[in-house]
């Protein structure tokens, strides 16, 4: 079982920055691919970034390649999205995600751990 725990939302003026964190309990931690996902009002959950348990994969969508980068640090058993260049299109509430099974795709179904969300609001 792994509990999550994100952190770090608010609201920022476009073009500003805003970092992520998730703590994760558990000792199986080092083991799972962590991602995040977003879902705006009205909207589905759509896919952000992965990692893959070592820390040596990631993934993006294409709406923030170059933005965002995802990292983790194990020691701390937290993994992190770090955004830059923020757009008021990248307003949602911020999920992070464990993937037991380590793949680290895009797919929420591929997840079987969630935190409760962090908000995040990009004004214009």
């Amino acid at each position: 079982q792994v509990q999550l725990v994100e952190s770090g939302g608010g609201l920022v003026q476009a073009g500003g920055s805003l970092r992520l964190s998730c703590a994760a309990s558990g000792r199986t931690f080092n083991s799972y691919a962590m991602g995040w996902f977003r879902q705006a009002p009205g909207k589905e959950r759509l896919f952000v970034a992965s990692i893959t348990w070592s820390g040596g994969s990631t993934n993006y969508a294409d709406s923030v390649k170059g933005r965002f980068t995802i990292s983790r640090d194990n020691t701390k058993n937290t993994v992190y999205l770090q955004m830059n260049s923020l757009k008021p299109e990248d307003t949602a509430v911020y999920y992070c995600a464990a993937d037991p099974r380590g793949h680290g795709f895009g797919y929420p179904y591929e997840y079987d751990y969630w935190g409760q969300g962090t908000q995040v609001t990009v004004s214009s």
